[in-house]
């Protein structure tokens, strides 16, 4: 890491920053190389590039970013079958998939020219993330304005129904479950909280014990493919019932990675949600899913199927993204916090 420092001293890179249902999500184009061939190995030799996951460090840590930070590294897809990949990043590394992401780059793709649209108003953007390929569909009004964004995941599916986790605040009862990324769900009634942002500092605290509770646990493991493996976040949801029409409303918040809290909905976790609610998602109906700062997201299933022996969804999340702004930062020769620090 320290020779990655200097050799950022006088440095700039260039971002556009989005953000999905409050959620940041920063776009970085100018990419150190990777040889790697598809977007899943790009992102295990990000890991342990110091140049990569210094610039990752750089734009995640203080003052240019913070503990909730969120962004995505474009890269080259797979194959000429995708318009690009995408490496997603936080504060403590490179997630697997990204909903509230793959949402903003649909839009960024349209807004910025990178993917033309489509004369039906409907525009397919498809890009490689590390758990598969997955499309924004993008929809425009007559003007080519974005309307909405709807993200089109890869197969989800329940794991384990019923994980019991010790806790300080006793045992608690998880359902872990799949949308590209592992999710532990818990019905935040059951632990004396509220999905508000009074009992936030609670929530993060409680995640961090489940998570660290079910690390490198056989409940953790990703069927198929390790590269996917471990608990990306906890799912803490409240069931607010179904509305006029039968559709689910839910109230959510995740925790993922080390403490960070997603502002939206969370675009993998409402797979997950879907995929654990699958049962109760009658045909033409909607989980209409809420975040703790009050945003929404439609998810709906509109396929299933059976993957070596597992009953699966296919899952749509509705949302949209708007830019906040670009900016191009420095490194100052004589800056000693570089590439920053982490206050929480």
């Amino acid at each position: 890491m320290p020779g990655t420092l200097i050799a950022m001293k006088g440095f700039s890179v260039r971002t556009v920053d989005y953000h999905t249902g409050g959620e940041p999500f920063r776009i970085v184009t100018e990419v150190p190389p990777l040889k790697a061939a598809t977007v899943a190995n790009k992102r295990v030799e990000a890991m342990n590039s110091s140049e990569v996951d210094g610039l990752r460090a750089l734009l995640c840590s203080e003052p240019r970013g913070h503990a909730d930070m969120y962004g995505g590294f474009v890269t080259e897809p797979d194959d000429p079958g995708a318009h690009f990949g995408v490496l997603f990043w936080h504060k403590d590394g490179f997630s697997t998939a990204c909903g509230h992401g793959t949402i903003a780059l649909g839009a960024w793709a349209i807004r910025s020219g990178k993917v033309a649209v489509d004369p039906s108003g409907q525009t397919d953007v498809v890009i490689d993330v590390p758990s598969g390929r997955v499309t924004a569909r993008v929809t425009t009004d007559q003007s080519g304005e974005v309307t909405s964004v709807d993200f089109l995941n890869v197969a989800s599916y329940v794991l384990h129904e019923q994980v019991t986790v010790p806790t300080s605040r006793g045992p608690i009862n998880t359902l872990i479950a799949f949308g590209g990324a592992i999710y532990a769900h818990v019905d935040a009634a059951t632990v004396g909280l509220r999905v508000e942002p009074s009992d936030l500092t609670a929530l993060i605290a409680l995640a961090r014990e489940i998570k660290a509770a079910l690390a490198d646990t056989p409940e953790a493991e990703h069927p198929s493919d390790p590269r996917l493996s471990g608990i990306y976040g906890v799912i803490f949801y409240e069931d607010h019932g179904t509305d006029a029409t039968g559709n689910l409303l839910q109230r959510n918040v995740t925790v993922f990675a080390d403490g960070e809290v997603d502002r939206s909905p969370c675009g993998s976790g409402t797979c997950s949600r879907l995929a654990a609610l699958a049962p109760q998602v009658g045909e033409g109906k909607v989980l209409i899913h809420t975040s703790i700062v009050g945003s929404q997201f439609i998810g709906r299933i509109v396929g299933r199927e059976t993957t070596e022996g597992r009953d699966c969804i296919i899952p749509v999340v509705t949302g949209n993204a708007f830019q906040t702004g670009s900016h191009t930062f420095v490194v100052d020769p004589a800056d000693a916090l570089t590439p920053g620090f982490i206050l929480r």
